[in-house]
């Protein structure tokens, strides 16, 4: 098969296209023919180095793919062979062939193209364990999600609509502020121009935000920690300007605040099957009912991985970048 090799990682210069043998399948696995694969800013930071996959994935990048399945483990019954589905991948989506465990796979949602079903595992799988099951976001809230014109803010700010949250975002831009908006966001401030947290403060007063979802961290992590309600949540899936900061701890007690994180990846395989089996129940009826979204921002060829790759680090893009595989 052919698949993207990072060799020892550095710029995005460092992928190139090879050819090798196809992954081995092993129990309770199936092999999908990869049709689409989506582009995500964990494969950057695994690229550079800075996020190694775990014990026993396979080397190659890509956290999700789109396509059919080309085999099955003797013990999978759930799938087989010809169907048309999306998953979630340990790692080895930027190739013409994926193996992943049966139980992290969905069923295409209906109407969607398979490029589409590509951008949703990685999205919807960590915004709903973040926000829904740790960050606990409940009809009527206040919600803020950093970087809303990214995968998972854009995603984020749907479902966050979709189960009846008042949204507020972070983005760059006007550009990406009308985006936002169209996505249901009910507030939308360009960080780049706005101060973001005395805006929010004049439009929530005393209030609060209840639900923060941050991938930003440094010194938004300060600013998070002051806007939150009574019994707020921080949620942090990553610390792109640092994760080593002074803080002022003393709202997390006089407010009774929630600081929690997660890590998709490293989560074991029940864990994400229960994600999965959730999703199913009580996400993918809402693209049967055409209640939200899939936003491509660009397809790119397999072969142009670099290209997708400066991409994502220039966080440009309105939405998911997605590698077109065959």
């Amino acid at each position: 098969m052919k698949y993207i090799d990072h060799g020892q990682g550095g710029p995005p210069s460092c992928m190139i296209l090879k050819e090798g043998p196809l992954p081995q399948i092993k129990a309770g696995e199936v092999l999908i023919e990869v049709a689409f694969a989506g582009v995500n800013r964990p494969d950057v930071y695994q690229r550079m180095g800075a996020y190694p996959p775990p014990p026993g994935a396979s080397p190659i990048l890509g956290l999700e793919v789109a396509g059919r399945i080309a085999a099955a483990a003797s013990d999978v019954a759930s799938w087989k062979t010809g169907d048309s589905v999306c998953a979630l991948s340990p790692g080895g989506g930027y190739a013409e062939y994926c193996a992943v465990p049966a139980l992290h796979c969905l069923p295409v949602p209906q109407g969607l193209s398979l490029a589409e079903a590509s951008a949703l595992p990685e999205n919807y799988f960590t915004v709903w364990s973040n926000v829904f099951e740790r960050g606990a976001l409940t009809p009527g809230e206040n919600f803020l999600i950093h970087g809303g014109a990214g995968g998972i803010g854009y995603t984020a700010i749907q479902l966050a609509k979709a189960f009846g949250a008042n949204v507020f975002t972070t983005v760059a831009g006007a550009v990406q502020m009308e985006a936002v908006k169209k996505l249901g966001a009910d507030v939308a401030l360009d960080y780049t121009t706005q101060d973001w947290t005395r805006e929010i403060e004049s439009l929530v007063g005393k209030r609060g935000i209840d639900c923060i979802l941050d991938f930003v961290g440094g010194p938004y992590i300060q600013k998070n920690l002051s806007l939150l309600a009574r019994n707020g949540r921080l949620v942090q899936i990553a610390f792109m300007q640092g994760a080593k900061v002074e803080l002022d701890c003393l709202p997390i007690l006089t407010q009774n605040l929630t600081f929690t994180g997660s890590m998709l990846r490293p989560r074991s395989l029940e864990e994400k099957a229960s994600i999965a089996r959730a999703l199913h129940k009580n996400v993918w009826p809402l693209f049967d009912a055409d209640k939200l979204q899939v936003l491509i921002s660009t397809v790119f060829e397999l072969a142009e991985a670099a290209q997708a790759h400066t991409l994502m680090e220039s966080a440009a893009h309105i939405g998911k970048i997605v590698l077109k595989v065959r």
